[in-house]
């Protein structure tokens, strides 16, 4: 068996960054990215969103027995579903999910070449293993 060449791993490393960097899928994640930063209704909505969080965060840390914790939990959830169904904002979560989708695949299947029991993690809200980091603020 041949030993394995790092410098020529590192290599295809890098040359299989590039192509996905060069993806249709990375093009369309980057564009809505820089229209959310300069889009000032978005922004609004997300600076918004941060102080409803913020709020929220205070609260929970005294759980149900905070006065204010159902009310500012439940404000903090209808200006999270407003903002996902701005249009801007549903397309860049939809290119987010669709590039995360692709770096899982690439993922697994380097992982699976190695071995069928290698986990690899997954930004899947349904899986429980992780949050989804979104926008600068989770979801």
């Amino acid at each position: 068996m041949a030993s394995l060449d790092m410098t020529e791993i590192l290599l295809e490393t890098y040359r299989l960054a590039d192509q996905i960097i060069e993806s249709e899928e990375v093009s369309r994640y980057l564009q809505l990215k820089k229209q959310l930063r300069e889009d000032a209704q978005v922004q609004a909505l997300i600076r918004e969103f941060q102080k409803k969080k913020e709020r929220f965060e205070e609260c929970q840390r005294f759980g149900h027995y905070h006065p204010d914790y159902h009310a500012a939990k439940e404000e903090a959830e209808a200006l999270q579903r407003r903002m996902r169904k701005h249009p801007l904002i549903a397309a860049y979560l939809e290119a987010e999910a669709v590039l995360d989708q692709l770096l899982h695949q690439v993922s697994r299947t380097i992982a699976h070449s190695v071995s069928e029991s290698i986990k690899v993690p997954a930004n899947d809200p349904l899986d429980g293993n992780t949050s989804v980091k979104r926008c600068g603020f989770t979801f």
